[in-house]
């Protein structure tokens, strides 16, 4: 754990997302980081609270939903009025983090404090914080020489769902920094397996730690007016629902991490902690179980099993009961149920597209 808070050092959380994948739980009005998937008694937020209160006290600034603001606060009742930001509309996330990015400049510049932000989502689960609190300081302090810095997390097997990060030459000064040569999408099994053999790779795990100022600047490189607008919401946040639509939609990665790799602009920091993102139910299968048992998230008294292994979350209160079958998720809600196999559970999101074609959108 770290000794106490770091300096001017603020906690930005993005809470967006219907996490489709985590169907039926997970939905739109109710998305996973506002749900317990741990089974330690408290909501993905809650957890990504506690984790960064002891690296920035009160200093939050969580971006989510108008649908989702009042949950949001009533999960965090300890935040001030002003820590949770409304989006009027999801525009990915790079409105989402370049808001907070201008509403923090403005306040650098007011305080005169060196402010340096850091955005984190809300629904990753982390099962080492000592070590998480150790990458964060060290992020912290190559930040404060004006890099974009991202927390690389260690990959413990060949992953083809999530992006990568391939690392350069040592950054002076750091002792385990590196600089970012580029950014990779989502490779194939295969080519994730000859990254992982030369060492050189981490996965990109949308961390990003930076001071305001250099974020908005290295955006306004490549998106002058996306920049300038959000600097101009910030000044005016009367204007919000005014100007949101005209944002673009689009990812901080596409926007500011890659053009800034390529620039040399981007370092990053190892992350080894225990890192799930809880993309869909086998990575949740994997984080709750044993291989060998069938794992139970809620009450365990209403699952019977004999010879199987999987996931079951029986949230509607009813009695299930799973014979002899191997690698199997079932998801019981009052209006849905999903019995899917691990191999598939992918392919979950193609369910929640069905049921919007069918205008079924209460479901979803």
């Amino acid at each position: 754990m770290v000794d106490g808070a770091i300096d001017a050092f603020w906690a930005v959380v993005p809470a967006g997302g219907a996490g489709t994948r985590l169907w039926p739980i997970s939905r739109s009005s109710s998305p996973k980081f506002l749900h317990d998937l741990t089974g330690e008694g408290r909501t993905l937020l809650e957890q990504t609270h506690d984790r960064l209160a002891p690296l920035v006290e009160d200093r939050f600034l969580v971006v989510t939903g108008r649908a989702h603001e009042q949950a949001v606060r009533a999960q965090l009742p300890a935040l001030g009025s002003r820590s949770v930001l409304a989006e009027p509309s999801p525009r990915d996330s790079m409105a989402a983090i370049g808001l907070a990015a201008a509403l923090l400049e403005r306040r650098a510049i007011e305080t005169g404090e060196d402010v340096v932000m850091g955005s984190f989502a809300a629904d990753h689960v982390i099962s080492d914080p000592t070590a998480f609190h150790r990458a964060v300081v060290e992020a912290v302090a190559a930040a404060r020489e004006d890099w974009l810095v991202t927390i690389g997390i260690e990959p413990t097997f060949p992953s083809a769902a999530f992006g990568y990060i391939r690392q350069g030459d040592g950054l002076p000064g750091h002792e385990r920094a590196r600089v970012v040569e580029s950014f990779v999408e989502k490779p194939s099994v295969s080519v994730a397996e000859d990254y992982l053999a030369t060492g050189e790779y981490r996965w990109n795990a949308g961390m990003f730690v930076v001071r305001p100022s250099v974020l908005l600047d290295l955006l306004a490189a490549r998106s002058p007016g996306f920049a300038a607008s959000l600097r101009e919401i910030a000044a005016e946040p009367d204007r919000l629902d005014e100007m949101w639509l005209g944002l673009p939609k689009i990812a901080i990665d596409h926007a500011v991490a890659e053009p800034a790799a390529a620039a040399g602009r981007v370092a990053t920091v190892p992350g080894s902690f225990g890192w799930d993102d809880v993309g869909d139910y086998d990575s949740l299968a994997g984080m709750l179980g044993d291989a060998e048992k069938l794992s139970v998230l809620g009450d365990a008294g209403l699952v019977l099993s004999q010879q199987s292994t999987g996931l079951v979350v029986p949230a509607s209160g009813r009695v299930i009961a799973v014979i002899g079958l191997d690698d199997v998720i079932v998801v019981d809600t009052p209006d849905g149920l999903l019995v899917a196999s691990r191999e598939r559970a992918q392919d979950v999101k193609a369910v929640v597209a069905e049921l919007r074609d069918q205008g079924r959108s209460e479901l979803t």
